[in-house]
């Protein structure tokens, strides 16, 4: 039986639909489709494919990468599959683990995947790094500003509002209003 393996990383707004459609078109009669990182190896719907496989069956991706983007990963759903009598397939990179070939094909093409996440990471931390020392920080600007928060505090302190009056009236959850008091009293 062939089983087909479908991942899309969490970060993007991407589908399956085109590895799907790949996988199905090769003959798998079974895709387990999943919404998640390469690079980390708690992926439910990864592990039930593994515990699926039987002698005889092969495990195909539509790319090497989409299995996983870590070398050591790669290698140990490999040995998996190899433990099961199982084989593996990658449409893209035309890797079948059945020949000696194949095999050689699949490690140099997973310490690519490995190379390219590395890369990735490294650009990230620099443009990190490059944004901080301009002065900008991640995340979601805040809803208040200084002034908004000076008034929260003294309005809720002084006992002449509420937190829920203040939530409302500035667009904020109480449990911001509540943050913003108890940062004023600790800071």
């Amino acid at each position: 039986m062939m089983l087909g393996y479908a991942r899309v990383s969490t970060s993007d707004d991407q589908s399956t639909t085109a590895q799907v459609r790949a996988l199905r078109e090769a003959g798998c009669e079974r895709v387990f489709e999943e919404t998640a990182s390469g690079g980390r190896w708690d992926r439910p719907e990864l592990q039930r494919l593994l515990d699926h496989l039987r002698p005889g069956d092969t495990l195909v991706t539509w790319k090497l990468d989409r299995l996983s983007r870590s070398l050591r990963d790669a290698l140990t759903v490999m040995e998996r599959v190899e433990a099961a009598g199982a084989g593996f397939r990658s449409l893209t990179e035309a890797i079948d683990t059945s020949t000696p070939g194949g095999r050689m094909m699949m490690h140099m093409v997973a310490a690519f995947a490995e190379f390219e996440r590395g890369l990735i990471r490294e650009r990230t931390s620099a443009g990190l790094r490059q944004a901080r020392a301009e002065g900008r920080v991640g995340g979601r600007r805040r809803k208040l500003d200084a002034r908004q928060r000076a008034e929260i505090v003294e309005s809720v302190v002084s006992g002449r509002r509420t937190a829920a009056d203040m939530a409302r009236l500035y667009g904020v959850s109480q449990a911001t209003v509540s943050r913003v008091v108890a940062d004023a009293r600790s800071g």
